[in-house]
């Protein structure tokens, strides 16, 4: 049963995520620590800021960890093969199709008009880890890590990877 659990968990958010990775993250969030419990918001924040200090696609790298935390190598496996099959289904099904409409106008409206419901989901994700880091860690760490974070990124140019890795320094010493 745990496996099916871990293949809806991810299946789900990867039908509706529009947009990609960061897309499906509120919506992973969702099932993984409001669904089934499996994480606190806390712990999903904090796997997640790890997962954006690594390479690579961040949705498969919170389904092979949940998997594996809650499956082991089988259930990392069935969370890997949920969060690609949407992507993997339609393409193969639609192929196609997509090429034949790719350029329509119709279609580029249906992707503008996406764009501010994935901004209001990352948005409300974001407000909730704000509150749970305030309640947590204190709003002057908070603050403090968000504006350093805010003047790196756009002022002084700082890949956001870099800011992370620090941020997660940061925690590790100062709050650790």
């Amino acid at each position: 049963m745990i496996y099916w659990d871990i293949f809806l968990a991810f299946f789900i958010p990867g039908i509706l995520g529009y947009g990609g990775g960061p897309a499906s993250i509120p919506l992973v969030k969702e099932q993984v620590v409001d669904v089934y419990g499996w994480m606190t918001v806390r712990e999903f924040s904090e796997m997640l800021a790890v997962g954006n200090a690594l390479p690579g696609p961040i949705a498969t790298k919170m389904a092979g960890y949940i998997g594996y935390q809650q499956g082991g190598i089988l259930g990392a496996s069935v969370g890997l093969f949920a969060t690609i099959a949407p992507s993997l289904l339609l393409m193969i099904g639609l192929l196609a199709l997509i090429m034949k409409y790719k350029d329509s106008p119709r279609v580029k409206r249906l992707s503008l008009s996406i764009r501010p419901t994935i901004a209001i989901l990352l948005g409300t994700m974001a407000f909730h880890f704000f509150s749970e880091a305030y309640f947590s860690i204190s709003l002057f760490h908070t603050v403090l890590i968000g504006v350093i974070s805010y003047v790196l990124m756009e002022f002084v140019k700082v890949n956001p990877v870099f800011v992370i890795i620090g941020s997660v320094i940061y925690g590790g010493i100062v709050l650790g």
